[in-house]
């Protein structure tokens, strides 16, 4: 316990010395963060816009949608910000320049400061205009809030962090053997944060059953907001199938944290 009490304790003070370096220039730091919430914005808007002349999106409202949206961006920037260290441009550019070998020299847990490696506070706008949209859809999909609805959405964001951030860190980790970043890792992580974004229903049958049962993206946000929407689940899923996103999240996160034990273990350095 006293072990978890000071490296708790070193992580937040890690990630202090990263805010006041980010907040050391306050005109940059404000402008960065400007951007980044007018990329989030701009990306809703056109959704806004576009949406309402169709009516619905295979049977979904505005306000289904932009529950099912915002869940999704919400986890995801969350995640962006947690597991930032282990972004593959992030660690690839330790491993490149060397640096990744001080942290091994360093007395503390080498997970602990990856994790504190980089936290882009210009990303905590979004998270408020992802709460927003998320809001708006719990208000305007007609959903009667209760401790189970509640209880199964936070589920779904904490799965869906611990998924993605699966991702990041396996991308990550597969730069000690590639150095730089594995494009391919980009399409599985910014690219499976766009389609479960949307109703699985607009998807073709093949894709949404890869997405479902190969890599079990629709477990992340599709089904609970199915669950509480009160509508059947796909393919003859059981409702039980909802409750699943923060296991298979943890399942993931887990298993890609053996990974990067695996790769440490390996890591050799660039010689520079």
């Amino acid at each position: 316990m006293a072990s978890l009490r000071h490296h708790t304790r070193l992580y937040f003070r890690l990630l202090g010395a990263q805010v006041r370096s980010q907040g050391a220039y306050r005109t940059s730091f404000l402008l960065d963060s400007l951007g980044t919430l007018l990329i989030t914005a701009a990306e809703f808007a056109a959704l806004v816009l576009v949406l309402p002349r169709f009516g619905s999106l295979s049977g979904w409202t505005l306000g289904e949608v932009c529950l099912l949206y915002g869940l999704a961006e919400l986890a995801f920037v969350l995640m962006d910000i947690l597991f930032g260290g282990f972004d593959a441009p992030n660690l690839s550019g330790h491993v490149r320049s060397g640096t990744f070998s001080t942290f091994l020299l360093r007395p503390a847990p080498l997970t602990l400061q990856v994790f504190a490696s980089d936290f882009a506070l210009r990303r905590v706008a979004r998270v408020g205009l992802a709460a927003a949209i998320a809001g708006y859809g719990l208000t305007h999909a007609g959903l009667s809030l209760n401790p189970q609805t509640c209880l199964l959405l936070l589920g779904a964001v904490l799965g869906m962090i611990a998924f993605f951030g699966a991702l990041f860190v396996v991308g990550g980790t597969l730069t000690f053997w590639t150095v730089d970043s594995v494009e391919a890792m980009n399409v599985l992580t910014y690219g499976g944060r766009t389609l479960i974004s949307y109703p699985m229903d607009i998807y073709g049958r093949a894709l949404r059953r890869t997405f479902t049962f190969i890599i079990p993206a629709a477990f992340l946000s599709y089904f609970p907001v199915l669950r509480v929407l009160g509508r059947p689940l796909p393919d003859g899923l059981p409702d039980w199938a909802a409750l699943l996103p923060l296991p298979v999240g943890l399942l993931a996160l887990g298993a890609a944290l053996g990974f990067f034990r695996f790769g440490v273990r390996h890591y050799q350095g660039t010689g520079t």
